[in-house]
């Protein structure tokens, strides 16, 4: 079956040296649109515009390699209007600033012309990280998000052991794990929420985390098949990669395809194109849409490849 004309995708990023080939799911991503004959571009956020009219970016032309150590060639670059690309791909880490919503916005302007976003641009607004996990309460724990330290502190009594954590945190910042007896429970409370000055989620504790945080990657609202169980070091209550988790690729459970399948649909109907579910247990905890990773780690665990799936949905979604 002959392969569709090529096609040009720009990739909004961090800068590109910043980036670790080696496990890096976009780098990931752009290798996988290579191999299949499409161009790339390259832009960070500083280099989106709006004339009144149209949103342009200053644009790189890209060349990537398999070598994980000199993986990138960049050409001249040139401002283009973004919606002259077959789609544009936001993939710029948080943290979700101001300065991430005003680049939502510009891209919200692209889209008005006729640009393809993805993750679209009002679902990367509308999906809190933490608090989209509201959209779909069937599947989540008991949970409380305010400002109220006695709130909080009344939440703990309740349900004697808790996670409390911001709604603006990544890699497991600010993370805190409290049970009703600890001695520095107040404290805690005071720091996470900053003396009532910043909102918190607390959730009822997942005592399953020992067997990992699975990191559930949906593309075009279709689960692939391995999770990526990110697996806490000893002593340690947080799964993430960044606090020192370990990732194990695992075929997905009956329960995590259950709650995949029946949310997948309407995150695509939103336009969110690529999805990380995160699910300790049989419970829903977080959906990740700035930047989702993973690719990598499954696809040398299992051979699945991840990109390659990705690619497929991306230029159906742009034909």
């Amino acid at each position: 079956m002959p392969l569709p004309p090529a096609m040009e995708f720009a990739f909004i990023l961090d800068p590109l040296a910043s980036l670790k080939a080696y496990k890096d799911t976009s780098v990931a991503m752009m290798r996988a649109l290579h191999d299949r004959g499409h161009a790339l571009f390259a832009l960070e956020q500083r280099d989106l515009f709006w004339d009144g009219k149209q949103t342009f970016g200053t644009t790189r032309p890209l060349t990537v390699a398999a070598d994980d150590h000199d993986w990138f060639q960049v050409g001249t670059p040139a401002m283009r209007a973004l919606q002259s690309f077959a789609a544009v791909l936001m993939r710029k880490d948080p943290p979700f600033d101001m300065e991430y919503v005003y680049s939502t916005y510009l891209l919200e302007a692209a889209e008005s012309q006729g640009a393809l976003v993805f993750n679209r641009p009002r679902a990367l607004r509308d999906y809190n990280e933490k608090l989209a996990i509201a959209k779909f309460p069937d599947f989540i724990v008991p949970t409380l998000v305010t400002r109220d330290p006695e709130l909080l502190r009344e939440f703990v009594d309740e349900h004697e052991d808790v996670i409390l954590k911001p709604l603006d945190g990544m890699g497991g910042a600010s993370v805190f794990r409290v049970r009703e007896d600890d001695a520095n429970r107040n404290v805690i409370v005071e720091t996470v929420g900053h003396h009532g000055a910043r909102t918190v989620m607390a959730q009822r504790f997942i005592p399953e985390i020992v067997d990992g945080d699975k990191r559930i990657v949906l593309i075009a609202g279709e689960p692939v098949p391995h999770s990526l169980a990110r697996i806490p070091k000893p002593g340690e209550t947080r799964g993430n990669l960044a606090a020192g988790g370990r990732g194990v690729a695992r075929a997905l459970s009956p329960r995590d395809r259950l709650i995949a399948e029946t949310i997948g649909a309407k995150l695509w109907a939103d336009g969110l194109l690529v999805v990380g579910l995160d699910v300790i247990g049989d419970y829903l905890t977080e959906i990740n849409v700035t930047s989702p990773t993973g690719f990598v780690e499954i696809t040398k665990q299992t051979g699945f490849d991840v990109a390659d799936r990705f690619a497929e949905a991306l230029v159906h979604a742009a034909t």
